[in-house]
């Protein structure tokens, strides 16, 4: 079985790449500037959204009216009756009622349409368009692998994958076949539909050829994050169920450390090149044994359609030990399928690919450009800064992913030349700062930002589709029904759901922060959730009498802000929020702020208990692996920028802030430790209000705080 070789593409790239300077986007509209004389350093922070204040706070500020076109319609349509009985002709009557339903507040409602009914048409015109491909693939009992084997065909020759770190690159007929090969070999095997099978190993084209040929025979793919070690593999592979494994070479030594763990049942395949611990105890070369498989398509493809699993992927773990979330094929393709029409993606598109492909983002939203649309996706196995530009002009690359931190990381890097030679014009993901938003567009001449909001395994996904800066989607204001999804209010320290008197929940007005839900109804593929191998963590994200009485709902766990126009901002992940001094402080802004201070620094805020004081204390994490930075040179900053309750009572200056594979910033342990120095050896301070300025935090300061000595 012939396998990807060198690209014979590859000159194709370049040339067409080279020389071409780099289009001039048009600058994105500035909006909430900074009032005239009262700017600071962060004034491009969008300090309107993400103060210090609660957003409501802030929005009322700005003078957001809530809607009252409900009660100004009816009115109006009274009126009209009233005159019509009276006999005025009807156009009097009309223009009557018109008058009433402005002058009742219905002008702010009109305003709205003419603000957002071109986003709103776009919107529908996308949900529409997924909602019958998927129709259409589910009356025909379509599969993605059956998807993407009708794009094989359809071009057998294009690109597919391309792996920028060896140069090697896989066409459709070669995906196609290799795929089949481990289909076969799989079944020779003795694995039937609804096995599983854990990937372990690091992101390069066989990856995908992997769960894609388990999955042509109905066998189920557990993706597991290759920074896994110790109990949290085996944690992993336990609760997956997986009667085999599939390693990459590189990723030995971490199985031969849990291999005790694992049980003698579970089968283990080595692929790609073996480390130099050399090949494993009862562990099988898997590329020999795929050379000598069929690279036909299977003889009996597995009765299976677009509701049933196809792989697992775990949560990041940021809040404790990763879950198995459930995708099923219609979940795949939705995700895909809201991508490249919500921004535009085109066949001729060469996609770039540097996120981890055990994850929604790079697997889905990314890969499956290539395998449900036919798009040449670039794979790089880990994300470099360095790299980033160059890679995008080598391979004429036009669409880029990105998410967590990676703009962020980017910016830090110095000018380079290949920054004005790329012809990127779309870059999808989500995390991208407000602070850092304009910033990135304009250094990069980037014209369009793709930001989104969603979760593997979540039913309320929402999507940027006109740029709006600083917003991670929308709900529609004139037809909030069409997409079930909502913002309610919720106890702020305990999340929990606040209810009205009859036992529903309370949705949020314009302004108000509150929880996002999405109703669940499994009869719909954009509506259903299939949750996670665990029932019991399935039960802990679905609420009933949510919308109304007796229904269900998704709770996606993080708090979003939704404007006058229906734009929504992500304010904070779930328990990211704390109390201090009467104020909540959101974790995000002061991340943010800290951050650009820094220069783009690695920053973790969280909350931390005090013995005998109410609410919780603000303590940062902060990156020094240089140990240069001077905590009351940052304080002086902090003054400007921060309300008081927001600065950061506590330091912690360490060499490296931990974060995910989606770079997202990781805070179980450090909320663990909290300010105790016995539990780090970092250098911690503590702000002294009476003084001014930060003391280094020793164990007698520790015991002094404890003992109330302090004035916090």
């Amino acid at each position: 079985m012939e396998r990807g070789g060198a690209c014979p593409e590859l000159g194709q790239f370049q040339e067409r790449g080279r020389g071409l300077p780099r289009r001039a986007w048009p600058p994105l509209p500035k909006e909430a500037e900074p009032e005239p004389g009262g700017g600071t350093p962060l004034g491009a922070e969008r300090r309107w959204l993400w103060g210090g204040a609660p957003a409501a706070r802030v929005l009322s500020a700005l003078r957001l009216p809530r809607m009252r076109a409900p009660g100004a319609g009816s009115a109006s349509v009274v009126s009209l009756v009233l005159l019509w009985l009276l006999g005025l002709p009807w156009t009097w009557s009309a223009a009557a009622a018109f008058g009433v339903y402005v002058g009742g507040g219905g002008w702010r409602f009109l305003r709205i349409v003419c603000k957002t009914a071109r986003r709103d048409l776009f919107g529908l015109s996308v949900l529409i368009r997924v909602r019958l491909e998927l129709r259409r693939h589910q009356r025909a009992r379509h599969t993605i692998p059956r998807i993407f084997q009708v794009v094989a065909q359809r071009q057998p020759d294009r690109l597919a994958l391309v792996d920028a770190g060896s140069d090697v690159c896989w066409t459709f007929a070669q995906l196609d076949a290799y795929s089949n090969a481990v289909a076969n070999l799989f079944c020779q095997l003795g694995f039937t539909p609804g096995d599983v099978v854990a990937l372990f190993l690091e992101g390069r084209p066989e990856f995908v050829g992997l769960w894609l040929g388990l999955a042509k025979v109905g066998v189920e793919a557990a993706l597991l994050n290759v920074n896994l070690r110790r109990e949290p593999l085996a944690f992993c592979l336990g609760t997956s169920g997986a009667k085999a494994l599939i390693f990459g070479g590189e990723l030995a030594a971490a199985v031969a450390e849990v291999s005790g763990q694992l049980g003698k049942s579970l089968l283990k395949f080595c692929s790609g090149e073996l480390g130099p611990e050399g090949i494993l105890p009862d562990t099988r070369l898997l590329d020999p044994l795929l050379k000598e498989a069929s690279t036909a398509p299977p003889e009996q493809p597995p009765d299976k359609g677009m509701d049933d699993r196809l792989f697992y992927i775990y949560t990041s773990g940021t809040t404790g030990l990763p879950k198995a979330a459930i995708v099923v094929h219609s979940r795949y393709y939705r995700i895909a399928a809201f991508g490249h029409h919500a921004y535009s993606m085109r066949v001729a598109d060469v996609l770039y690919d540097c996120l981890p492909l055990y994850h929604t983002a790079g697997n889905i939203m990314g890969v499956g450009q290539c395998l449900i649309y036919g798009l040449t996706v670039v794979l790089r196995k880990k994300f470099s800064a360095s790299r980033f530009w160059d890679d995008c002009v080598k391979y004429n690359c036009t669409v880029v992913q990105y998410i967590g931190e990676i703009c962020r990381y980017l910016l830090k890097q110095p000018v380079r030349e290949a920054e004005g030679r790329h012809r990127v014009r779309l870059a999808v993901g989500n995390g991208l700062r407000p602070a850092i938003w304009e910033e990135f567009t304009e250094r990069f001449g980037v014209r369009q930002i793709g930001e989104f909001y969603g979760a593997t395994e979540c039913n309320c996904s929402i999507a940027n589709m006109d740029g709006k800066v600083g917003s991670c989607g929308f709900n529609s204001r004139i037809l909030p029904h069409v997409y079930p999804i909502r913002l309610v209010k919720v106890n702020e320290d305990t999340m929990e759901l606040l209810r009205d008197a009859q036992g529903l929940c309370i949705p949020c007005q314009a302004g108000e922060p509150g929880l996002l839900v999405g109703q669940i109804n499994q009869q719909d593929p954009l509506r259903r959730f299939d949750g996670y191998i665990s029932e019991s963590a399935t039960s802990k994200k679905i609420a009933h009498s949510v919308f109304r009485k007796g229904d269900s709902a998704y709770l996606s766990g993080d708090v979003l802000v939704m404007d006058e126009l229906g734009y929504m901002y992500f304010r904070d992940r779930g328990g990211d929020t704390f109390r201090w001094r009467g104020e909540n402080v959101s974790t995000t802004e002061v991340e943010g702020v800290l951050s650009r201070l820094l220069g783009q620094t690695d920053v973790a805020v969280y909350g931390v208990a005090v013995p005998g004081v109410e609410g919780k204390a603000g303590m940062a994490a902060i990156a020094d692996p240089h140990g240069r930075l001077s905590p009351n040179v940052l304080y002086q900053e902090l003054q400007k920028v921060l309300a008081p309750y927001a600065r950061p009572i506590f330091l912690r200056l360490l060499p490296q802030v931990d974060t995910t594979g989606t770079f997202k910033i990781q805070k179980t342990r450090l909320q663990h430790e909290g300010f105790d120095p016995r539990q780090t050896s970092d250098r911690l301070f503590f702000l002294d209000l009476k003084q001014g300025h930060y003391l280094p935090l020793d164990q007698s300061v520790y015991t002094r705080i404890c003992s109330g000595a302090f004035a916090l």
